[in-house]
């Protein structure tokens, strides 16, 4: 079994892809020719419950036999058909060699009775024809067993021998195409291993991809944090750098203060001189006039 790229992208889907092992086993009282099988195997205990002799002849035991023989074997086949196709085919084949026997045998009674065998010139043949072909289950033909006479009784068993076989065939060509398409139990095992072991690489492959993916996360992101950390540490020289001239300035703000203090007290001591010029000037004026 191969598993797509997007089977290998989601692996939990690819799983529920893999076909199982065992073949699905059929219900085979759905099956029309088994269904004939079992009106057969009751017909044919009726018939020789009426019309052959109980402890004479062994050709009671023989039709009875025949006649549950291919309704077990078909049973039995679809059971083994789980596991097997070739056993199926052969049980298959058992069941369809047992109701040529059991058609021979009510052909033989038609024979040696001097009754007659219908045919498509028989007024009734069509009409046989068209209820045995369309008619499967037994409450169809139940009524009929012990109101039909011998020869009726037979040429309705040997047609539905006949339908049957006919039908086991195509089932049986049905079997031959499926196991060439999709093999046998060997090829459907070892296509869920390889599915198997295909979902199992394909989940490595997805964490692998994961852990790759998380690993360039994380460099991307010791990268980022590599980057942050730089500027900060630029950041913070920026900051020593504007704290250094804030420092410088705040110094020469200290001494601009103390220079603007001196020259202060300089225009305060010139202010005073002035002053004690101005008072000797009104004194030299008071004395000039004086004069």
């Amino acid at each position: 079994m191969q598993v797509s790229q997007e089977e290998r992208n989601n692996p939990i889907d690819a799983a529920a892809m893999i076909d199982t092992v065992l073949r699905k086993e059929k219900t085979w009282e759905s099956l029309h020719f088994y269904q004939k099988t079992v009106v057969l195997y009751q017909m044919t205990y009726v018939f020789s419950q009426r019309f052959l002799p109980k402890y004479v002849d062994r050709t009671v035991d023989q039709m009875v036999q025949a006649a549950r023989s291919g309704k077990q074997n078909i049973v039995e086949g679809m059971a083994d058909g789980v596991t097997s196709t070739e056993l199926e085919l052969k049980l298959l084949n058992v069941a369809r060699a047992s109701l040529k026997e059991l058609k021979e045998d009510y052909e033989d009674y038609i024979l040696t009775r001097k009754l007659q065998r219908w045919s498509k010139e028989h007024p009734r043949y069509g009409r046989l024809l068209d209820f045995c072909r369309h008619h499967n289950s037994l409450e169809n033909y139940e009524p009929y067993y012990y109101r039909w006479t011998d020869e009726e009784m037979a040429n309705v068993a040997i047609s539905l021998c006949h339908f049957t076989d006919k039908m086991m065939v195509s089932y049986a060509h049905f079997l031959e195409r499926d196991f060439i398409e999709n093999g046998g139990i060997r090829e459907r095992m070892t296509a869920a291993r390889l599915g198997y072991r295909n979902i199992q690489r394909a989940t490595i492959e997805a964490k692998d991809r994961e852990i790759a993916a998380l690993n360039a996360e994380i460099e991307n992101l010791r990268k980022a944090i590599e980057s942050q950390k730089t500027a900060i540490e630029s950041q913070k020289k920026e900051i020593e750098s504007q704290k250094t001239a804030i420092e410088s300035q705040k110094t020469a703000i200290e001494f601009y203060k103390k220079e603007i203090e001196s020259q202060k007290k300089e225009i305060e001591s010139q202010k005073k001189e002035i002053e004690s010029q101005k008072k000797e000037i009104e004194s030299l004026k008071k004395e000039n006039n004086n004069f």
